[in-house]
């Protein structure tokens, strides 16, 4: 640490900036055995090296730091909005989040399309486990950022919480459709419907597994979503004598398979199993009506 120069530490925390990685620790031990004695010299970078610094030290509860920074950048940009949000984070590091909504409630009236506030807001009320207000705030963040997935899954994560699955459900329907290649999502959408229970969902759930084990033959948690979902479909009397030997048969191939894996951590494994599986759920299509929009 007391061998590095300057610019080395400067041009580091850049390029953690750049890669939008945290490296909180690093970022305060070079901030307070270099950048801080030299601050003047980075020019206008100062106030993104002191940004950065200021989420490091909330990272490493090092307020001190923290406030240090936070006063630096109110005294320079006084009617930030961007500062606003530091201000509301570093409440939330005290555990004030009443005052912290408060900030971001007032950001958000005065820019209704500032992502990240809204983001902290969401973030405030699950970690207060107030999930109901969470899921209603994603809703309207939703309805102006469409396309932002990763709230697609922090919406579902907090749906399935609540017990809701036909909503869970929708937002996975809309995660597939961002990514129609994502086994994970196939996996996860056939969970849910499993979970739903019933014979339609049944049948979907073994449709979304099989086109899992399709995109990846080695996903094991599809392997055994498959079998259950087989069995369960098997097992129900309002299955048809045809369907009940598909999901027997598919169920065996599944149930192979899944020995053949675990076999394969002694020894290795043939890929005759995984060829003849794919080949047996080459007829399963995906489809159905999409549910409506909750």
């Amino acid at each position: 640490m007391i061998g590095l120069k300057f610019e080395e530490v400067r041009d580091e925390l850049r390029k953690w900036r750049e890669d939008n990685s945290r490296q909180s620790e690093e970022v305060v031990d070079r901030w307070t055995y270099c950048l801080q004695h030299n601050k003047n010299k980075l020019g206008d970078e100062r106030w993104m090296v002191e940004e950065q610094v200021f989420v490091a030290a909330l990272d490493c509860n090092r307020m001190d730091i923290a406030d240090q920074c936070l006063h630096s950048l109110a005294k320079k940009f006084p009617n930030s909005l961007r500062v606003a949000k530091l201000k509301g984070m570093r409440l939330e590091a005290l555990e004030k989040f009443d005052d912290a909504l408060q900030i971001y409630e007032r950001i958000v009236r005065e820019d209704e399309t500032n992502s990240t506030a809204r983001k902290r807001r969401i973030a405030v009320l699950r970690g207060q486990r107030r999930y109901v207000d969470a899921i209603k705030e994603l809703n309207e963040y939703l309805q102006l950022f469409m396309s932002d997935w990763e709230a697609w899954q922090e919406l579902l994560d907090l749906y399935l919480k609540e017990g809701d699955y036909a909503k869970a459900a929708f937002c996975m329907e809309e995660l597939l459709m961002s990514n129609p290649h994502n086994a994970i999502y196939y996996t996860r959408y056939a969970e849910v419907k499993y979970t739903q229970g019933g014979l339609e969902n049944m049948e979907i759930a073994k449709t979304y597994f099989g086109q899992a084990v399709k995109l990846n033959p080695k996903n094991i948690r599809a392997l055994f979503g498959l079998q259950l979902s087989c069995e369960q479909i098997a097992s129900s009397p309002k299955t048809t004598v045809q369907k009940k030997k598909e999901a027997i048969r598919v169920a065996e191939y599944a149930s192979q398979l899944i020995k053949q894996r675990y076999a394969a951590l002694s020894s290795p494994a043939s890929t005759h199993g995984d060829q003849n599986l794919v080949e047996s759920l080459s007829a399963l299509t995906v489809g159905g009506e999409k549910t409506s929009r909750p």
